[in-house]
């Protein structure tokens, strides 16, 4: 949290959040890239949360030839399946399924993450194992579970293409090579932006851009400590935590898997047994079902299970209900879906 913001709330929230935590240490800048200039996420009118930056300056030629990648199945080991496959964009940037199905109809082990607002992101993936756009956007191609094609085949597929030829090499002075891709697909994700949501609008001034239960929402989301984890202008996505912090979670649930150690995967540190990165709540409504495990179906669910595990408490049906009402107001445009 913001040294203004630990100082408005008081040290006491820290120990809270709502979707996966705050942060054990202080938590990270927002990673913001080339899509948004550091001043777009400060606090607005003395409040944690901030309105989404416009998209920054990027190769309108790159964006072109990376929304074809986004959408190009033959990139795929059995050329069905796409980036679009898992991250649709006209419902989300997610695929609406507890676990994504790969290639061959393999299962993934982790919930499918939204590619909206991505860019500004501390880290990429649950475990955030990519530090950068371009290292996440090469890592579901050659993943076994997604797209579990080789860079060679890759390679060979966009050489073989003369559109491709043409559009590497009017995007990039040395044409087609792993580098490239994973710039132009990394670049048409910082477009991803969904400014213009309700709540950005309320935070600009426009006071009748809430209605009343958002507003009691929003309200209910910072007192009871949900903003300690996600503030900023992606309302989370900078921190880490574990899923967990108030209660067992995992115990409870059963079943352990691999998949639910978390950061540990990457970092092998004891501490990280559990930990994920916090979760973006831009547009949350449009991306159930919820957590690393898709386990919770709805918003309803999430909210409840938050509670519990990261707060220590039963929320009340009118504070839950309002609090989902509030993250509706989060949700902003999505970008036209189609490879071109």
């Amino acid at each position: 949290m913001s040294a203004w913001g630990a100082l408005f709330y008081g040290s006491a929230v820290l120990g809270f959040c709502f979707a996966l935590g705050c942060s054990q240490s202080a938590p990270r800048p927002e990673r913001t890239g080339r899509a948004s200039p550091p001043s777009a996420v400060q606090p607005v009118n003395r409040e944690p949360l901030a309105p989404l930056p416009p998209v920054g300056s990027v190769d309108p030629k790159r964006v072109a030839l990376g929304r074809r990648l986004f959408h190009e199945p033959a990139l795929s080991s059995d050329g069905k399946v796409a980036c679009a496959s898992c991250h649709d964009l006209a419902t989300g940037g997610d695929d609406g399924r507890p676990l994504p199905i790969g290639s061959g109809g393999k299962v993934g082990t982790v919930n499918a993450l939204t590619v909206y607002n991505a860019a500004l992101n501390l880290a990429q993936f649950w475990d955030g194992r990519a530090t950068s756009l371009e290292a996440q956007a090469g890592a579901p191609l050659t993943n076994p579970n997604e797209m579990a094609t080789t860079w060679p085949r890759i390679l060979a597929v966009l050489n073989a293409d003369p559109g491709y030829v043409a559009a590497f090499t009017g995007a990039f002075t040395d044409g087609i090579s792993e580098k490239n891709v994973r710039a132009a697909i990394a670049d048409f994700e910082r477009t991803l932006i969904t400014t213009g949501s309700p709540f950005d609008r309320f935070l600009g001034g426009d006071q009748q851009a809430l209605g009343p239960e958002q507003k009691k929402g929003y309200e209910t989301f910072k007192s009871v400590g949900c903003v300690a984890c996600h503030q900023g202008a992606n309302v989370g996505g900078n921190m880490y935590q574990r899923f967990g912090v108030l209660g067992d979670y995992f115990k409870d649930r059963g079943n352990v898997t691999e998949a639910d150690y978390g950061r540990y995967n990457v970092t092998k540190n004891e501490s990280d047994r559990f930990v994920f990165r916090v979760p973006s709540l831009r547009n949350v409504e449009h991306t159930a079902p919820y957590f690393h495990d898709g386990s919770a179906p709805t918003l309803t669910r999430a909210v409840e299970v938050m509670a519990r595990y990261q707060l220590g408490r039963k929320l009340a049906t009118e504070q839950i209900s309002s609090i989902v009402a509030f993250l509706t107001s989060l949700s902003g445009p999505m970008t036209r879906p189609g490879p071109s």
